[in-house]
């Protein structure tokens, strides 16, 4: 696999009225092209500060972030995947799916092959002519989720994605996203608070100290692909969880401390 994401010495400082704010603080992620990573920490560690200056939404302090692109000029670098269901509510679920490519200026036949192609794989296809109001909140999701996809991103950005479902609805979709690595093996990097959810999904998972974030520990995920919700009855993710617990749990402390 060759590299697809640099990020190096990345710090972030916001002002506040009590003065400068250190978010990030020094800290370093290599991606490989292909490779699904997951990052967790504890609540105000810079997870999503980071997410957002990768996606090019905020500009980092100090330190580099580099996305290599590929060989396809017409692909976008990247998409994100918010926790709220970013979709626009006069918008029908297909024409929300097909709205990146439209913006790419893809006619108007072709990106609404693509965007049925997607709400079919993601469970949604006679749900096509709805519009958002009419649609329940995992099914707005797998909106956001489809329309990423469907855009056909070589980096996809994924905060909490799941973070906001019940947890009948979240599991639903873990397996969905799973099934939909597989088939697309794209570049993946997947902020969660759930160590759980981390292992389920991930090859790599990340660990951030409490405020101001840096590196704390990485973890290989060692459990074979393609996985189900079943992998998590295994031993292998029972220790390879605790072993991650384990070393985030003063973090976790730490950042309740201050919040009191």
């Amino acid at each position: 696999m060759s590299t697809k994401i640099i990020a190096k010495d990345v710090g972030k400082v916001y002002d506040t009225p009590h003065g400068p704010m250190t978010a990030l603080h020094h800290f370093d992620l290599e991606v490989q092209e292909g490779e699904f990573v997951c990052i967790v920490g504890p609540s105000g560690c810079g997870k999503s500060t980071f997410l957002r200056i990768l996606a090019g939404l905020e500009k980092q302090s100090s330190g580099e972030v580099t996305i290599l692109p590929g060989d396809n000029p017409g692909k976008p670098l990247n998409n994100v995947v918010f926790q709220e269901y970013a979709i626009f509510p006069w918008k029908t679920v297909i024409d929300n799916v097909a709205f990146g490519l439209q913006m790419r200026g893809i006619s108007k036949k072709e990106r609404l092959d693509i965007a049925k192609r997607w709400l079919e794989r993601v469970g949604l296809g006679r749900f096509a002519h709805y519009y958002p109001h009419q649609i329940s909140g995992g099914m707005k999701q797998r909106v956001s989720i489809a329309r990423a996809l469907a855009n056909d991103p070589e980096v996809l950005l994924m905060d909490e994605p799941l973070g906001a479902l019940d947890a009948q609805t979240r599991a639903v979709l873990q397996e969905e996203l799973l099934r939909i690595w597989e088939e697309t093996h794209k570049t993946v990097v997947y902020i969660t608070h759930s160590i759980d959810e981390s292992v389920l999904m991930g090859d790599r998972v990340v660990l951030m100290t409490a405020h101001p974030g840096t590196n704390k520990a990485m973890f290989d995920v060692d459990i074979p692909r393609p996985r189900t919700l079943a992998v998590q009855g295994s031993r292998t993710f029972r220790e390879l969880t605790l072993s991650i617990w384990e070393s985030l749990k003063d973090e976790v402390m730490q950042a309740m401390a201050v919040q009191q």
